[in-house]
């Protein structure tokens, strides 16, 4: 009998410190599990007061670098194909103008791309409001010299019935498609073009940042508005979070 007991009061002994051991070990676990979480936790509003008005330009700006497509300075925004066609005029004449000697006429059409950028070390201004990203975007910049393929130009010319300078307007006429494409880059009905295009470019390299930080979810941001400076007068945080416009991209949640 004593003998017995000294072997129920061994066993139990054992199983005492094997349970103590066991608590200890599962405490360890828990301990392991739930540390990370809690840093999860309180990292949680650090990231989203830097995703708030006041602090998300900031914030972008110093991670652009590591969304840029090149890591470069330049931003391709869009590019637009068109057949441009240009005509030269010279008329003469003599005699104080009493004499008409005819009009010279040259024309070449081209096929012409135009090329359209934004500098990422520009300006930026973000504002953020009911889980809207609203993007003051820097200045379209065009991408020069414009590119044409001179191997698919057509030409025309015609000297006036007593002029004999038909070549020479050509010529003169060629060497200015250059600055005339350029020009032409830039003025309002090629800039109304590619603007929307720009624009969907702007917020989807946006978007990608968002995504890239897990802001870009149903319960952060789930739409974003682009506006370039040439838009409207926007000079501080407040008159671009109260800017109305139609959201460039949304979210495409399906529950």
């Amino acid at each position: 009998m004593l003998i017995l007991a000294v072997v129920v009061i061994v066993v139990a002994a054992f199983a005492h410190n094997a349970c103590i051991k066991t608590v200890h070990g599962l405490k360890e676990i828990v301990e392991s599990i739930t540390e990370p979480v809690k840093t999860i936790i309180r990292r949680i509003p650090d990231a989203a007061e830097k995703f708030k008005t006041g602090t998300i330009t900031r914030t972008f700006v110093e991670h652009i670098p590591e969304v840029s497509p090149t890591r470069g300075d330049v931003l391709e925004l869009t590019t637009s194909r068109s057949d441009e066609e240009f005509t030269r005029s010279d008329s003469k004449s003599i005699a104080w103008n009493m004499i008409y000697l005819g009009t010279t006429v040259s024309t070449i059409r081209v096929p012409a791309t135009f090329r359209y950028h934004l500098r990422l070390s520009d300006t930026w201004r973000l504002a953020a409001r009911d889980k809207v990203c609203y993007v003051l975007a820097p200045f379209i910049r065009l991408s020069l010299p414009t590119a044409f393929q001179s191997d698919q130009m057509q030409k025309s010319t015609a000297s006036g019935w007593a002029r004999f300078n038909k070549d020479d307007n050509l010529a003169e006429l060629e060497r200015s498609i250059t600055p005339d494409l350029d020009q032409r880059a830039g003025d309002t009905k090629h800039m109304k073009l590619v603007r929307e295009a720009c624009r969907q470019s702007v917020a989807e390299f946006v978007k990608k940042w968002l995504m890239k930080e897990d802001f870009w979810r149903t319960d952060r941001f789930t739409s974003i508005v682009v506006v370039f400076p040439d838009e409207g007068t926007i000079s501080s945080d407040q008159e671009l979070e109260e800017y109305h416009y139609i959201p460039t991209v949304k979210l495409d949640y399906r529950p």
